[in-house]
C-alpha cells in the first residue's frame, strides 16, 4: 500500500517543532550572569580609581594634618565618633578616611607601574626566546627558573636596601622581581604560534623577524597578558603593603596602607580600627582586580567562554 504525501504529513506529531534557537539578548544575559562577579569586582576597581584621581576633593582633610587634641577619635558609626573623621582619628590626630583615601593614589600607582615595567621585561625577553630559540631561549630559560626558585622578598629587600627606600626604588623593585611570570607564559606561547600557518606565511612575504614578533605574534598575545597584568596589580599591592609595613617601602609620614598597618598595631587591642580600616581597603581593593582579572579570562580565552 502507497501512503501519499497528505497522509505522511498526518503522521507528523503536532508537538514535534524544532527548536529555535536561543536570542542574541538570551545569551549575553546568560554571559552576564556568569560574570556576575566580574561585574562586583569592576565596580571595585572603578571605585579605586575614582578614589586614587581624585583623593584631594575625595579626602576630608589634609592627609598629614596633626591635632593632638584630636588623637584616637573613634569612627562615626562608634561611640563619641563625629562626621568630622568619618573613621576617626590614629596616634597624631590625623584623619584615617583621609589617609586612607590619598594610600589608595600610592597603591595603585606603584602596583601599576611596577607591573608595567615587569609586563615590559618580561614580554620582551619571551617573545624573543620563543621565536629565536637556541642560546637566547636557554639563557632566558635559566634566568626564569632562577628569579622563581629566589625568594621575593630577600630579593625586594636587597634591591630596596642597596637603592634606598622610595616609590621609585619600590616600583624598580617589584617590577624586576615580577617579570618572570610574563616572560615565562609570553615564552610558550611564543613557541606555540611560531610555526603557525599565518608566521610561515609572513616569512614567506619576506617580513623581518622584528616585525613578525610585535606585529603578528604579540598582538595574539596581548588578551593572555592583559589577564596575567591584572592579577600581577593585585599581587604589587599587597608586596608593596607588605615591603611598607616592614619598613623598607613608603616612609613616614606619607599615607600607605601598609604604613597605617604597621603604625596601628601598636594600638590593635585597644583602637583596633587603626590597623583593621586600611586592611579592609586593601583586601577590597585586590579583591576587585582578581574578579575581574577572571572575568577577562573568561571573556578572551575561547576555551573558558560560557554560552
Amino acid at each position: 500500500m502507497t501512503l501519499r504525501v497528505e497522509d505522511t504529513a498526518d503522521m507528523v506529531p503536532a508537538d514535534s517543532s524544532v527548536e529555535a534557537p536561543p536570542s542574541q539578548a538570551y545569551i549575553v544575559f546568560r554571559k552576564m550572569w556568569h560574570l556576575r562577579l566580574g561585574v562586583f569586582g569592576l565596580l571595585l576597581m572603578v571605585a579605586l580609581l575614582i578614589i586614587a584621581l581624585f583623593a584631594p576633593w575625595v579626602a576630608t582633610h589634609e592627609p598629614l594634618e596633626q591635632d593632638i587634641l584630636e588623637r584616637l577619635t573613634p569612627p562615626v558609626f562608634l561611640e563619641g565618633g563625629s562626621m568630622e573623621h568619618l573613621l576617626g582619628t590614629d596616634q597624631l590626630g590625623r584623619d584615617v578616611f583621609s589617609r586612607i583615601v590619598h594610600g589608595a593614589r600610592i597603591s595603585l600607582t606603584v602596583g601599576v607601574s611596577a607591573v608595567f615595567v615587569s609586563a615590559i621585561i618580561g614580554v620582551i625577553l619571551g617573545l624573543f626566546a620563543g621565536y629565536f630559540g637556541g642560546w637566547i631561549d636557554a639563557v632566558v630559560d635559566f634566568s626564569v627558573n632562577a628569579m622563581l626558585a629566589f625568594p621575593f622578598i630577600l630579593l625586594a629587600m636587597t634591591l630596596v636596601i642597596i637603592l634606598g627606600a622610595s616609590m621609585q626604588n619600590i616600583i624598580l623593585a617589584l617590577g624586576i622581581s615580577n617579570w618572570p611570570i610574563f616572560a615565562r607564559v609570553a615564552r610558550i606561547e611564543t613557541r606555540k604560534l611560531r610555526d603557525q600557518e599565518f608566521v610561515v606565511a609572513a616569512r614567506a612575504q619576506g617580513l623581518s623577524h622584528y616585525r613578525i614578533i610585535f606585529k603578528h605574534i604579540l598582538t595574539n598575545l596581548a588578551a593572555a597578558m592583559l589577564v596575567i597584568a591584572t592579577v600581577e596589580v593585585a599581587r604589587s599591592i599587597i608586596r608593596e603593603t607588605f615591603l611598607s609595613f616592614l619598613g623598607l617601602g613608603i616612609q613616614p609620614p606619607t599615607p600607605s596602607w601598609g604604613l597605617m598597618l604597621a603604625e596601628g598595631r601598636d594600638y590593635i587591642l585597644t583602637v583596633w580600627w587603626l590597623s583593621t580600616l586600611p586592611g579592609v581597603a586593601i583586601f577590597l581593593s585586590c579583591l576587585g582586580i582578581n574578579l575581574v582579572g577572571d572575568a577577562l579570562r573568561d571573556l578572551l580565552d575561547p576555551r573558558m567562554r560560557k554560552a
